[in-house]
């Protein structure tokens, strides 16, 4: 145990010390402060008293449609912007939105179709859908006007409420995708970014032959436990230094965010699932870090370090794009999903989503944390007895089968 915490505080400081570790925590902060601070700084650039100037929208209407009721309906579904008729000619209204004198424009060709001008189509554009419901509706009051219906008996049935309830007995998928979504990307960056820097001191510290003095007065599975174990707390002090100063930052600016769907969602995480999720980062990071730490240990020099940790970072890479797919798809409790949620090496993104953005069984939760706590201890135990077989081999990258028969020895 004194072995152990010798070489877990001799780790830790080699990564406090690390420019590039503290640089990229204090980028990522200020990052973030901006972020945090941009709708604040938004009000000290705009003159006291002036309205946000709305981006123009053009309606031409046709022959058959009567220009005023085009506008208003058009002006009360499209609140972001400044609707206004024109009678100009098509090129003329294409030439505006080019130049950016205005931001888009619908030319009517009868009163069901119609064009729509954009310079650059967003992804977000739900223009034509609201421009398209907009028309149906001013269509048919003039065929219920047209067949005899008194004008107030006709806005009484196209203005009739429709009032319905949710009953939620589950997750809402859509308030949860969010940090879910945050949460698996980082443990995908940590562990990416740390399990690497493990392969690579140990890598190192074998090139260097240093390990050859040290594995003779420590045992290696304090060695392995201590490195790997130091670099996990490195990465939940990053990771706490970043996502903490978030909050209070948003916390400071919360008036000046207003009703951000995205943001409170992302701030708004319901303690037991916080609990959830540093239980799967956790052990997440640690069974990959050990395998990382393994690697390290066989590669023969600096530069093969890449390649060996491959195998690793392929299977890795597959676990978040099946997580990332499943929640795209808005369903995270498919028959991949599931399987996922007890492998130890999926486990750790495909059981928090299932967690966060759908009901599972305590029993299954209970069963999948225990499978991936014994299956890292005894990948740790492993890694270890590799790492004390690898840093002694030097020359060639030792076989698979060379490597087990070492172990089985040692």
């Amino acid at each position: 145990m004194k072995q152990f915490g010798k070489i877990l505080k001799f780790e830790l400081k080699y990564y406090f010390k690390n420019k590039v570790f503290v640089g990229v925590t204090v980028f990522l902060v200020l990052v973030i402060a901006i972020v945090m601070f941009f709708p604040r700084f938004k009000t000290f650039f705009k003159p006291d008293g002036a309205a946000e100037e709305l981006p123009i929208m053009l309606v031409k209407a046709d022959e058959s449609t009567q220009a005023d009721m085009l506008k208003q309906a058009f002006t009360e579904a499209f609140t972001d912007y400044k609707v206004q008729i024109t009678n100009e000619d098509n090129s003329v209204i294409k030439e505006k939105i080019t130049s950016d004198e205005v931001y888009c424009a619908f030319v009517m060709t009868s009163p069901t179709t119609y064009t729509y001008y954009v310079n650059n189509l967003s992804m977000s554009d739900m223009n034509t859908g609201i421009a398209s419901g907009v028309l149906q509706h001013i269509y048919m009051m003039n065929a219920m006007i047209g067949s005899g219906m008194a004008i107030d008996q006709v806005t009484d049935v196209m203005n009739i409420q429709v009032i319905g309830e949710v009953e939620n007995l589950g997750k809402n998928q859509m308030e949860n995708f969010f940090y879910t979504y945050i949460m698996v990307f980082a443990l995908y960056m940590v562990i990416l970014l740390y399990g690497q820097m493990v392969a690579t001191n140990v890598a190192t510290e074998k090139s260097s032959r240093a390990m050859e003095l040290l594995i003779t007065s420590a045992k290696p599975t304090s060695m392995m436990f201590g490195k790997v174990i130091a670099s996990c707390l490195a990465g939940l002090i990053q990771i706490a230094a970043i996502f903490g100063s978030a909050l209070v930052l948003y916390k400071l600016n919360k008036s000046y965010w207003g009703d951000n769907m995205i943001i409170e969602s992302i701030f708004n995480i319901p303690p037991e699932l916080l609990v959830y999720m540093l239980v799967f980062f956790i052990l997440g990071f640690l069974i990959y870090a050990f395998m990382y730490g393994a690697v390290g240990s066989t590669a023969s020099k600096l530069e093969d370090i890449n390649t060996s940790v491959m195998p690793i970072t392929m299977l890795f890479v597959i676990a978040f794009i099946v997580v990332v797919f499943s929640m795209s798809a808005g369903n995270v409790d498919n028959t991949l999903m599931k399987v996922c949620s007890f492998i130890p090496l999926t486990s750790p993104m495909s059981m928090f989503t299932r967690i966060a953005m759908s009901t599972v069984s305590l029993y299954e939760i209970a069963i999948s944390i225990v499978i991936l706590i014994v299956s890292t201890i005894g990948i740790g135990f492993i890694s270890a007895k590799i790492y004390r077989v690898g840093v002694l081999m030097y020359g060639t990258t030792p076989k698979i089968s060379a490597i087990i028969k070492a172990i089985r020895k040692a």
